[in-house]
């Protein structure tokens, strides 16, 4: 058991950390301190909310101050922990890995009936995860439809070693395969859904994103280029080469890219068959079938 020093019990060290967070802007102090809380000091939720004069050894306390003082930079409190939920799975979220966010999951919502569909069809659906980061898109519909199969391809290591540590963490590794690749430059075979969240802000935009965006999310998992839509080109542009003949291709989009990206594809000969809004209303996701 660690001693205890002579300095104020917990409660007071969470009103200091949630008076520092609410001075730096952090929109839910009370919800922050306690989640770090709970990682310095390793008790539970319930622990922090009846114990509240326990004393905390002198190493908790500048752990505890350490991530508080991160979050207080602007780090986000899942970046810290090294944990994200998504689509109720939890995800090991290192760094050089873009952090999966809530609105995504309207991406998969707009897939997942199509990845049931093809179950009920055929006895099997092929998932290809273009830039898969944490392997959330593609793990969030392994764990909805358990006849699919799934690769997921990402230009840098980091992100496939946490996918491939996802996978394994989730019992999905054996339906699960990463794949170093520069969008479909080493990816082989055919897929009944091509998905993805690809890089689509706007170069020159990106200095002005909030800070747990700006400084801590990869770059190149961020910028779409001069509009944004390199990607999209990109992914349009190979897709029928590993699109299986009735197969669907689903993209999340920025708020205000809805029409262009659908004329991207239309170019490219796909017509959209379905659209996704986020948690917010807006525009976040498209489908599209050759």
């Amino acid at each position: 058991m660690v001693d205890a020093i002579a300095m104020p019990g917990l409660q007071n060290l969470l009103n200091e950390a949630r008076a520092k967070l609410r001075q730096a802007g952090i929109a839910d102090p009370a919800l922050d301190c306690r989640l770090l809380a709970e990682r310095a000091t390793g008790l539970s939720a319930i622990e922090l909310l009846t114990q509240p004069n326990c004393p905390v050894s002198e190493e908790m306390a500048a752990v505890f101050d350490n991530l508080i003082d991160r979050r207080a930079a602007g780090e986000s409190v899942h970046r810290i922990l090294g944990i994200r939920e998504f689509y109720g799975l939890k995800l090991a979220m290192p760094e050089g890995t873009l952090e999966p966010r809530p609105d995504t999951e309207c991406l998969v919502e707009l897939v997942l009936p199509e990845a049931r569909r093809f179950v009920e069809e055929l006895g099997e659906c092929r998932v290809l995860d273009l830039g898969t980061g944490t392997g959330a898109i593609a793990l969030a519909l392994l764990s909805e439809v358990p006849e699919a199969t799934a690769v997921g391809v990402d230009i840098a290591e980091a992100p496939i070693a946490a996918a491939c540590k996802n996978a394994l963490d989730l019992g999905f590794d054996a339906r699960f395969e990463a794949v170093l690749s520069n969008w479909y430059e080493n990816v082989t075979g055919r897929f009944h859904i091509i998905v993805a969240n690809p890089p689509y802000i706007v170069s020159e935009i990106i200095e002005t994103l909030a800070a747990d965006v700006r400084d801590h999310d990869p770059r190149i998992a961020l910028d779409g280029g001069e509009d944004g839509l390199d990607a999209y080109r990109k992914i349009a542009g190979g897709a029928r080469r590993f699109l299986c003949s009735n197969g669907v291709l689903a993209v999340e989009t920025g708020y205000d890219q809805k029409r262009s990206v659908e004329a991207l594809f239309a170019h490219e000969g796909f017509v959209r068959t379905g659209a996704a809004t986020d948690l917010s209303g807006r525009d976040r996701a498209l489908k599209f079938a050759s």
